[in-house]
């Protein structure tokens, strides 16, 4: 094994140098390849950029003639070039020409040349080329030579992301970094948005790369591990993460990977090669990434995020950047890329720079794609890996129809999602049109359409849409972005605001439904292993009666003397609905020994979303003045299927015959007591499963803003006699394996309904 020339310190010191130095962008990497030749005592280094089309093309080369630089090319898995830069894997050899992937190109002049060492170039684990060193005599490439390379590879990857670089490209070409990506994800809010990618939690861009002290910089990186490894001692030792739950496993791995001695070992190396302790954790993480995304087992590609996360804590301790994107400036049309997020989160943001929001995890029932639709953002989730390809300020299209997500799209994809914005400009003049017309079938099946909301920024879309009222005013998002506890002052001005809002149109108010997965930063609650059906809603709030005794009696006041509608959630049993109604007629029986005005009228509804009440209608249903019914966590308890786990929320049909036999039975029982049922989910605002809603026997749909429109359009064009009749045939004939969703399809389309 031959030693470098002063080692990998010196050579990076050098590049160092290279990198401030006037030079044209082939001059600098031509002085780079032969600095590195001559650091490494190679005859060879050769360094190739994978290309948006592949292909890996010769950018620099010292030993090869110079003529086959920008003519060379290999595609992504051809030769030694190409098998390193589509397994992400260094590869060293002393006969390079014997291995069965060697490609020979005859325009290179390699012919002498037997011993190959070639590593991957990489940034945020994604291959952007390949760096090679060969020489003549079959020469053994030790560690510390692979290790050398693997370092110098680092700080190429952040050269070529500069625009320094784009003058060495063709063309009509790109490099692979910045080619055009397509994710194909779950539509959460439909509309289309056109932007530039902010990203919630922004890659920690490294400057410093080379070390002037190694000592030093492994006392920084000591220092910000301790730091690290204290912050998720403090969660694990926190109170609510004392008993065994999935919460504290997920966080025990967590905890795992930072103690691991195996990753600090590795950054410890990383710094003895000349990188300062941040670039250490870049490219340790970079090579780590590369491997698990090319892993077929779940389990460890889910650890990614993991790590991720873990390597992006560092970089804040060692950088001191702590600012994720709500403190800086947001572009104009503004699109947020984050893996996952809550509404409260959400809600931080600018709105008026924000159009659409994008997400590697999430569901469409999820919070944060609830509040997405409420203020009319485009929401797209499930896009895998979406994060680690975006840049902040890339352009990016969202169509929240199709679910599919275009990073970088090309000049003629963006012309094409150009015109469908105007056409989609045009539908929603066609559905604002439809705003004075009053919603009938066309057999004369009278419809009232309402809005969800729980904003007071998005009430005022009702004067767009035309809608009968507030079918659910959901009051714990009040709560969600709040920093500490709403007083009870905070909350009349918001009620009172609300109904004012509102004109004279009903509004009903459901009490605080907060817990599972509605996390209140400032109130703590023990970990749960089922959160969904844990500590929450109703049963918090029985629990906690100081909180519940606040929010009735500022909705009470705030009514001031005008109609008030009260909508009790999360209902299990009618014992449990009782104890509210009469915790509330305390309260309005206190007014009146105060000489306070109370409610001009005072309904209470309960929340159908609990299985087991369908076995309790004929108690509970006297006992109201009206029900609806939450589909969100109806749908996910039938199906004991995690409307939030895409794994599972996509294995069922939400208007399968099963839950569709659910609804009916309520429907039924509501019209027998003759107590008005409205649905409330987000299941009546698409127009198929509007109508199967319809076709069951509802009247009373709430949903999103821009849905009322299409929703509209379908009640207008549809004669429902025959669907229902269709749909009762249905319900009592035997489980054939027919679809409930496609028998609709296809008798929509027999009325020329077009969805």
């Amino acid at each position: 094994m031959v030693t470098a020339i002063g080692g990998p310190r010196i050579l990076l010191r050098q590049l160092r140098e290279t990198m401030a130095e006037p030079l044209g962008s082939q001059e600098r990497l031509d002085k780079i390849v032969d600095l590195i030749a001559e650091n490494m005592r190679a005859d060879v280094c050769s360094f190739y950029v994978l290309r948006d089309d592949s292909a890996l093309e010769l950018f620099a080369t010292h030993g090869l003639k110079p003529e086959s630089v920008h003519v060379t090319t290999l595609r992504l898995g051809e030769g030694l070039v190409g098998l390193i830069a589509a397994e992400a894997e260094p590869l060293r050899l002393t006969n390079a020409p014997a291995h069965p992937a060697f490609a020979y190109r005859p325009e290179t002049g390699e012919d002498p040349y037997s011993s190959f060492l070639g590593v991957p170039v990489l940034r945020a684990g994604n291959t952007l080329g390949v760096l090679v060193v060969q020489n003549a005599e079959q020469r053994i490439y030790g560690e510390d030579e692979t290790e050398a390379l693997l370092t110098t590879a680092t700080i190429l990857a952040e050269m070529i992301s500069t625009s320094d670089f784009d003058a060495l490209i063709k063309p009509g070409s790109d490099i692979d970094l910045r080619r055009p990506r397509t994710f194909e994800g779950a539509a959460f809010s439909e509309g289309i948005a056109l932007g530039k990618v902010v990203l919630h939690d922004p890659r920690v861009v490294v400057t410093n790369f080379v070390a002037d002290d190694t000592d030093a910089e492994k006392a920084r990186l000591e220092s910000a591990l301790r730091t690290m490894q204290v912050s998720i001692d403090d969660m694990l030792n926190s109170g609510d993460m004392q008993i065994a739950s999935d919460h504290r496993d997920i966080l025990e791995s967590y905890r795992m990977f930072a103690h691991d001695r195996g990753w600090a070992r590795r950054l410890g190396e990383a710094i003895d090669s000349g990188l300062t302790a941040e670039a250490a954790v870049e490219r340790v993480q970079n090579d780590t990434r590369a491997r698990m995304m090319r892993q077929t087992d779940p389990y460890l590609r889910d650890r990614l995020h993991d790590l991720d996360d873990l390597a992006n804590r560092l970089l804040r301790i060692l950088t001191g950047n702590g600012a994720g994107a709500h403190g800086k400036d947001m572009p104009e049309n503004a699109i947020l890329v984050a893996r996952n997020m809550g509404p409260a989160e959400l809600l931080e943001y600018d709105r008026t720079r924000l159009r659409a929001v994008v997400l590697e995890d999430g569901a469409a029932t999820a919070h944060v794609a609830i509040v997405a639709r409420s203020v009319g953002l485009v929401a797209v989730g499930q896009t895998n890996n979406i994060v680690s390809v975006c840049e902040d300020g890339d352009e990016i299209i969202v169509d929240g129809f199709t679910g599919a997500v275009h990073v970088r799209p090309s000049p003629d994809l963006e012309a094409i999602y150009i015109d469908k914005v105007r056409l989609s400009a045009k539908r929603r003049a066609h559905y604002a049109a439809l705003k004075d017309k009053v919603p009938v079938t066309r057999d004369g099946v009278r419809i009232s359409l309402l809005h969800n909301s729980g904003l007071l920024a998005d009430m005022d879309a009702i004067e767009e849409t035309g809608a009968d009222g507030f079918g659910l005013f959901r009051t714990e998002l009040q709560f969600m972005i709040a920093s500490k506890m709403p007083r009870i002052t905070e909350q009349i001005e918001l009620y009172s605001d609300a109904m004012r809002r509102a004109g004279g149109r009903p509004i009903v108010f459901r009490l605080l439904d907060i817990g599972g997965d509605k996390v209140i930063p400032y109130m703590r609650s023990m970990a749960e292993e089922n959160p969904a059906m844990g500590w929450r809603s109703l049963r918090l709030a029985l629990d906690r009666p100081g909180l519940l005794r606040t929010q009735v009696r500022a909705l009470l006041q705030a009514a001031a003397g005008r109609p008030l509608k009260l909508l009790v959630p999360m209902v299990t049993e009618t014992v449990e609905f009782m104890k509210v109604k009469r915790f509330i007629m305390r309260e309005v029986e206190r007014l009146v020994r105060l000489g306070a005005s109370v409610p001009e009228t005072l309904e209470i509804g309960a929340m159908i979303e609990v299985p087991s009440l369908l076995f309790e209608l004929d108690a509970l249903l006297p006992e109201t003045d009206f029900v609806s019914i939450g589909s969100n966590d109806l749908i996910q308890f039938l199906t004991a299927a995690d409307r939030a786990n895409p794994r599972v929320s996509r294995s069922y049909d939400a208007i399968g015959r099963p839950r569709l036999r659910a609804l009916k039975t309520i429907v039924d029982a509501a019209r027998e007591h003759q107590r008005p049922l409205t649905m409330c989910g987000e299941l009546a605002g698409r127009p198929i499963e509007a109508l199967a809603l319809l076709s069951v026997g509802m009247t009373r749909l709430s949903m999103g803003a821009s849905s009322i429109g299409p929703v509209k359009e379908m009640i207008l064009g549809v004669d429902l006699g025959p669907i229902r009749e269709a749909m009762d045939a249905y319900l009592e004939g035997p489980g054939d394996g027919t679809q409930a969703r496609a028998m609709l399809t296809e008798l929509a389309a027999a009325q020329r309904l077009t969805f």
